[in-house]
């Protein structure tokens, strides 16, 4: 009954919520009203990286959704040019997840990574840096 209450939390959130309960008692020691802002930010964290248990079918006919959220696409295209798969066609499905939802992602079915490739975009690097400029 109380893990339907209070789930248990990722591994990660862990130091995120301490982070944020010494906060709020510093907080609380400024202020009582910014104390109780800090308390609700610490419980929007804890909710933030709650982990539920789910209930899968072990059936290959079926897929397990790997995060909860709303699908916004689901789409047939071409695998990716870096991996040689780009002639290959595969399903790929869009999952938008707000603030408010669970951010565990989990396998929805089984396999093996056999590589793993990252490439930095160039976006990216452009991005930071334009960031970094604004900062400055």
């Amino acid at each position: 009954m109380l893990d339907k209450i209070f789930p248990k939390i990722h591994n990660e959130g862990y130091k995120f919520l301490a982070i944020f309960a010494l906060a709020t008692i510093l907080l609380y020691f400024i202020h009582g009203f910014l104390g109780f802002v800090g308390f609700v930010l610490a419980i929007w964290v804890y909710y933030f990286f709650r982990d539920p248990e789910r209930i899968s079918i072990n059936n290959d006919n079926y897929l397990t959704s790997p995060a909860d959220g709303l699908v916004v696409q689901v789409l047939e295209t071409n695998g990716p040019k870096e991996l040689g798969l780009e002639n290959k066609k595969f399903t790929k499905i869009s999952i938008f997840m707000n603030v408010f939802d669970c951010h565990v992602n989990r396998s929805p079915c089984s396999g093996k990574v056999s590589e793993i490739l990252y490439k930095l975009i160039i976006w990216e690097l452009t991005y930071s840096l334009y960031i970094r400029t604004l900062l400055e």
